[in-house]
Order: C-alpha cells, then structure tokens, then sequence
C-alpha cells in the first residue's frame, strides 16, 4: 500500500463519550444485548434495587407493573432515595444516581448498603440511558419528589451529539405524604430494542424466584397492558424451603429437605436440597438475590464440600475401602435439586449481568460453612449418608460398565477389521470445512426434510443430522439407557457428531458447532421431537444453552404466490397477519400454500427460509428462567400425568385447522 493510499488517522479520530453516551452507543456491553435478554435486563436492575432495600431490613414489599402505554413502573416500600444536594456532584442525589455512571449507595463508607445486589452502580443510570422516558418518585419524610428523564436525539439521530437521560425538570417537591419508598416508570426505548415487548411470564418467574429467595417478602406483579389485566402475588414464608418443594413437584424424591442457614467469615449462607430419582444434577445459584446462571466461586465451594464430607464420611464407615478411589463429585449429585443462596459484601462479578460470581472470599466461607453444617447431619443422620453414598458407588459402577462399552465401540478388535473409531450414522452430512467458530449443525426429522436441507445448505459450514425416529424421552432414563451400546442410537450419534462427550466427559470447548440448530416440521410431531431434543441438551449439555449454542429454527408457515408470466411473486409468512398482509398485496391472484412439513420445501425454498443467515428467523434458547425450565421439563416429560394434564388444559389451545 502506498503512503497516498493509508487511510488518515488523526486527533479528530478520537472521540470521548461523556455522559451516558456510552451506554447509548455500546449498550450490549452494559446489559448483554439490545434483544429480549437485555430489555428484561432493564427491568432487573431496577428490582435489584429494591431488594437491595429488602436486604438493608427496610422493605417488605415491591410491586412491578405493565403499564398501557409500554412503560413499566416498579414500585417498593423501602427507605426512598435521599433527596438532599450531593456532596461531590453538587445536584440533588436522585439526578446524581439516574445520570452518573458508577454512583450509588453500594460503594461503602457510609450507611447505604452492605449487602447488594447492584455492584458497580450502573443500574439505574443505564436503564435511564436506554429508556425513551424515565420518571422518579420518592416518598421520603412525609413528601414526595418527583423528577424526569428523557432521551432527545442529536442533528439527523445523532446519539454522539443527543442529550442521553437528560433531566428535563428539576427535582421537585409536589406534596405531602404518609408513603415512603422509591417509584421508577420507565419507557424502553424501540430506537435501541428491536422488540420492547415485555414478556409477562419471564417477569412472573422472576418475580416468583425472588419471592422463594426473600423469605416473608411480598412481590406483586401486574399487567394492565391492552387486552390483559392480570394482578399476581408472591409470597413464601419457608422461603427456599418452599423453592425446593416447587422444583421436585413431579418428580419421585427420596428424602424430606434437608436445609442450612447460617454465617460464616461476614458472608450468610442459606442452602436447600433434596434428591430425586434422575440422574442429573440442578442446582441453582444466588448472590443476594441475583441468579448466577454461569454459577461462580460460591458453587465452587458447595461442590467441594459436598464431595470431601461425603468421601471422609464413607472412608470412616468403610463404605470405601482402603484401596477404592474417592467417589466424584459427579457421582454424588446424580439425581440432586438445591438452592444455594449467599448474601455477603461488595460481590465481585465477572460482567454488568452479574452471571458469574468471582468473589475467592466466598468460596473458602461457603466450603468451609457447608464442611461443618454437612458433617454434622450425617452423623446425625446415617441412614441419609448411607442412601447418598450407595447412590455415588451404584453411578460409578454404571459409568465404568459405560465406559468400557463405549471403548470397545470405539476399538473392536476383529478379524478382518482394523482398529479405529467407528463410523458416523450415515444419516450425518459433515461441512466441507473444520471450523467449530462457524459452522452450524441442523437437527431435522426424517428423510425427506434432511434431502432438502443436505441440498440446500451452505456445504462450507453447514452439517446435517437427519434424525431417524423420534429420540428417546431421557427425562424417564438413566444415563446408561441413554448412551453406549445398549443406549439409544439417535443420541449416541448426536453426541458423537456434536464432539463434546457427556456425562464426566463433557467439555464444551470440544464443541464442533458454533450454532446447534433443531429443524422440525411446524405440526404436533415436530414439536414433540423439539420438546425431546431441547430436554436432552437441558439435562445434558446445559452448558451449550448457557454459551448460546443451541437454537430452534422457525420454519414459515405460509407460502403466498400469485402465477406471472415467468415464475411466481412469492412471499413467505411466518404469521397469520403476514399472510392476511400478502394476500391482501396481491390481491384476487393471491394463492396460499400452507406447509404442514420442511419436506413439502424443495432445497432453494428451504435455504431462502429457513437456512439462510441473511434471512431465517432463528430462536436463542437460554436458561435465563432456569427454575421454570426444570418445571417445565419434569411436567412434560416426567412419570406423573396428573401435573402434565393441568398444564396442558391450562398453556395450551388446540385448534382444529380446516382442509
């Protein structure tokens, strides 16, 4: 490259973003993503707010309402934010807290709050940056006060040069009152969510989840939206007790709950848990009060003590021999439901979404706290130690018996046969290309679909897995039902393509697939297969939902054409009002085709659709509501049907399509 052709870099290159201009231009960095996650992400630090108040002991009520218009207001009993002039800032504190990046009460020297939720003081300021509107009452000393924000675009939309959460009034005393706490409405702005649709059931199982955790809180959630008018209350004075007693509902449990509470080295501890009869583990982890779906140095700790107490407890007893090895953590946790919830001081996160704990202080508190407490139950308790410690010692027999299968699988020995790894089903179409960063791996059903996708695909980094049969449910399984040789052969192959093992192999950085993609047909089978496949990666690759691997494909549903002279004008319709829409463009000429099944698309079709980067809709499946996803999968895919009938008659609505 010549010197003439180098792009100028110069000091005008640089710019510095005052203000909450930041959030503005790099939101996802603040809250994820500018997609549902991160719009209910908004409404989250709101409430961590609030339940800062409830863990200060100052509050014992918050309620959350939809509002008609699309905002959202949250609404708590707690102390009320101070409204006097801030000594370092020199504006009124409500204006400091909802414009300033990394001002709060949580910083320490004074008497805000010790144990928060809300680390680096960003929550409130960023909601503000983000919303299209956002007002502030407080009811403190008998009046209120009232201020609000907004958002007023640059020259031509301009977000460098746009006031961003500009205080357009003053704080302003208007009027006496018997109140007392904080009132933040808000309006989440559709120039930065693509969607700013607030889904009420993710709210209702967050809420519901921060209800079991505030043990004795009221939380109320309403839906005053147009068509809708919902009021629910949350309230559990077991706490999580009764978060456990939720959890297992459905399931075949062994024992009564076992519960811990307690402090140690500052940080309080509080621990439920009970088995079941599955082999999977589900625990879920809290730090005051904010779920850590990425678990973190807490859960670190809790593991470790588990395992080491039960091994000592099983060595004394001679239930482990001299010469026998220490039996996993894995084997031990086959099977458990817990709740592990800790409060403790200036919790150190990995990011803004608080999906990591990083804090070492509580990893030797919570080890050591769990240590003691468990010890002391198994003594106590010998017929509990005993049923979990023959348990641990019958699931490594069976992975061992696994194991050694799974290598003569691998290796026979044969006449005529060389030794080597075995085949891939010939139902599995690799990429051309090894590139776990890009390539993509659809999951179809049948033949017929999987000819079209095979023809249809990118063949660069797209792989299809045609299934050959509906997989087995592993909800009603154990693991060595479900893998080895004597498994199921739909998931042996699933497991092999995707490279990550399972079970004590697992380990998703050995993932051959950036994107994991469940291709079904829009009918009653294909969402019974998606149902199967989206259980088996819940219970045994959670992790690969955890780092956004895994995703449903959305098929359209209609197809409207009208004949030309060459070809066909075609639109595709994934809704009933984008046919109404295209039918409607295309007036009497318009014909519909309604697809019952990918095998009625031929390869382009199914490419333009539904393989295609540019322009297929896929569905992100996370574990945001962990604690509904295990409800959900036990009621669906569980023994009992009595629960699996309710919520059928209840969630969903058949209905009858005309020929």
């Amino acid at each position: 490259m010549s010197q003439n052709t180098i792009p100028a870099y110069t000091d005008e290159d640089i710019r510095v973003l005052k203000g909450l201009t930041a959030v503005r231009v790099r939101p996802g960095m603040y809250i994820g993503s500018t997609g549902s996650r991160g719009l209910h992400h908004l409404i989250w630090e709101i409430i961590d707010n609030c339940k800062d108040e409830v863990l200060a002991g100052f509050c014992d009520t918050i309620k959350v309402t939809l509002n008609a218009n699309g905002s959202i207001t949250v609404e708590d009993n707690g102390r009320g934010i101070p409204v006097g002039l801030n000594k370092d800032e020199g504006i009124p504190t409500p204006t400091v807290v909802f414009t300033v990046l990394h001002a709060g009460g949580k910083f320490g020297g004074g008497e805000g709050y010790k144990k928060s939720g809300g680390l680096h003081g960003v929550g409130a300021s960023v909601v503000n940056a983000l919303s299209e509107w956002l007002e502030v009452e407080i009811y403190r000393d008998g009046h209120t006060y009232k201020q609000r924000f907004e958002y007023i675009p640059g020259p031509d939309g301009d977000v460098n040069s746009a006031q961003v959460g500009y205080p357009v009034t003053s704080l302003e005393n208007v009027g006496e009152t018997r109140k007392r706490g904080t009132r933040v409405t808000f309006k989440p702005d559709s120039r930065v969510f693509a969607d700013t649709t607030v889904m009420y059931n993710v709210l209702r199982e967050r809420l519901r989840d921060n209800a079991f955790l505030l043990k004795g809180v009221t939380i109320v959630l309403e839906d005053n939206r147009p068509g809708t008018k919902v009021e629910e209350t949350f309230h559990f004075e077991e706490g999580i007790k009764a978060f456990i007693q939720y959890l297992n509902d459905g399931k075949n449990t062994l024992h009564d709950i076992v519960y811990f509470e307690g402090e140690k080295d500052g940080i309080d501890v509080e621990l439920a848990f009970q088995f079941n009869d599955n082999s999977s583990e589900n625990l879920l982890s809290y730090v005051n009060t904010i779920p850590t779906i990425d678990e973190g140095t807490h859960v670190s700790g809790f593991r470790n003590a588990f395992t080491k107490v039960l091994n000592d407890y099983a060595r004394r007893n001679t239930m482990l021999k001299k010469n026998d090895k220490n039996l996993s953590g894995n084997d031990y946790r086959e099977g458990l439901m817990a709740v592990l919830s800790i409060r403790m001081d200036d919790p150190q996160f990995e990011s803004q979404t608080k999906d990591k704990l990083g804090s070492e202080e509580a990893r030797s508190a919570v080890e050591g706290y769990i240590s003691e407490r468990m010890s002391y139950y198994l003594e106590e308790n010998p017929d509990f130690a005993r049923l979990l410690i023959e348990r641990a010692i019958e699931a490594r027999r069976i992975k061992e018996e696994i194991r050694k299968a799974a290598e003569a699988l691998r290796n026979p020995n044969k006449k005529g046969k060389k030794k080597g790894k075995r085949s891939i089903s010939d139902k599995y179409t690799p990429p051309s290309k090894k590139d776990p960063e890009n390539n993509e791996l659809f999951i179809v059903e049948g033949d017929s679909a999987g000819g079209s996708a095979i023809n249809g695909r990118n063949r660069n980094f797209q792989a299809v897995l045609s299934l050959r049969g509906k997989p087995i449910n592993v909800e009603k399984k154990k693991i060595y039902e479900i893998i080895g040789p004597n498994g199921n052969e739909e998931i042996n192959t699933i497991v092999e393509v995707i490279g990550t093992g399972i079970g004590d192999e697992f380990n998703a950085n050995n993932c051959t697939f950036n994107k994991i993609i469940i291709m079904t047909d829009a009918d009653y089978d294909g969402a019974h297969i998606q149902i199967l496949l989206l259980t088996l990666f819940y219970r045994y690759f959670p992790e690969l939902i955890k780092r956004g691997k895994v995703f449903i494909a959305q098929p359209p549903l209609y197809k409207v054409y009208r004949q030309l002279k060459k070809g066909q004008d075609i639109v595709y319709a994934w809704t009933e009002e984008e046919k109404d829409a295209a039918q409607k463009e295309f007036g009497k000429s318009a014909e519909i085709q309604r697809y019952k099944g990918l095998g009625e698309m031929n390869a382009e079709q199914l490419w333009d659709t539904t393989m295609n980067p540019q322009t297929r809709k896929l569905i992100q499946v996370d574990l945001e509501e962990a604690a509904e996803a295990e409800r959900i999968v036990t009621i669906l895919m569980g023994d009992k049907v009595p629960p699996r009938r309710d919520w059928i008659e209840t969630n969903v609505k058949f209905v009858m399509e005309e020929e």
